[in-house]
Parts: structure tokens; sequence; C-alpha cells
């Protein structure tokens, strides 16, 4: 993972594609931890995590392209260094929004919402890390055959 690349230019078809890959996967990985840890229901552990995602998803279509245009602007490539920057700075934004929805959803108070929080973004790092780290090393390959798949 040492190598750095240069930050392309993201569609918005694309910026959303790359959310959607990114927390359906997270849904799907983490659904049942939440159901495990809480003690609650997988249905209702589940709802939480499709509006955690929701919110995920906003938030990390509006972040990453302010984070990008700032890569751009100071001629930053992507190193490991940048790279867990960026994860650090996203989880923090999205722990501002999430907790208070977390303690409402599972009718705990702010610092078990917290606690549950700091948990999901513990596994979050390294899954942040990974899937971008991936996505980014694929992304020539899976956006050369979206161009060259024939016009119907």
């Amino acid at each position: 993972m040492s190598t750095a690349v240069v930050v392309p230019r993201k569609s918005l078809f694309e910026r959303v594609l790359h959310a959607l890959l990114f927390e359906g996967l997270a849904v799907l990985l983490f659904s049942p931890l939440v159901a495990l840890v809480s003690g609650k229901s997988l249905a209702h552990s589940g709802a939480l995590t499709l509006m955690m995602s929701f919110v995920a998803v906003l938030w990390n279509m509006a972040f990453s392209a302010g984070f990008e245009s700032l890569e751009r602007r100071r001629g930053w490539r992507r190193t490991l260094r940048l790279r867990l920057a960026h994860a650090c700075l996203f989880e923090l934004g999205l722990i501002a929004a999430l907790v208070p929805m977390i303690a409402w959803w599972m009718q705990v108070d702010l610092l078990q919402a917290l606690l549950l929080d700091i948990g999901l973004v513990l596994l979050f790092l390294p899954y942040t890390l990974m899937f971008n780290w991936l996505y980014d090393r694929y992304r020539p390959q899976v956006v050369a055959c979206w161009r060259a798949r024939p016009a119907n």
C-alpha cells in the first residue's frame, strides 16, 4: 500500500456508486455485529444500520468531494499517511452525526451510544482504509470496462 496515486476526477455517478458499494458491503458485514453487541434483534439493528448508512452516504459524498478538491489544489498524492488522515477525519464527522441517532433508536443514553459508535469506528477504520485502497487500485479497470461496453 505504499504507492501513492494521482487523485482522479470522479463524476457524480461514480461518487454515488462508490458510496453505495462501500455502504452496502458495510451493512452486510456489520448489521449482525450490532445485533450481537446490542442484544437487539437483527431487524432492529439492521434498520439502525441502514439509517446510519444513509447518513454516511451523504456525508461520504460531501466529505470526499471536499477532501479530493483539497488534494488536487494542494497537489497531494494519496499516501498511506493521507489515507489515514482521510479515514480519521471522515469518522470523526460521522460520529458527531450518528451518536444522537443511535441513542434515540436504541433507547440508550448518549454515552452508551458513543461507546457503540466507537466500537463501530474501530471496525470501520480498517474497513474504510482497505475498501478505498482496493477501489482506487481497481478503479481504472472498472472504468475502462464501463466505457468499453456497447451502447444500446
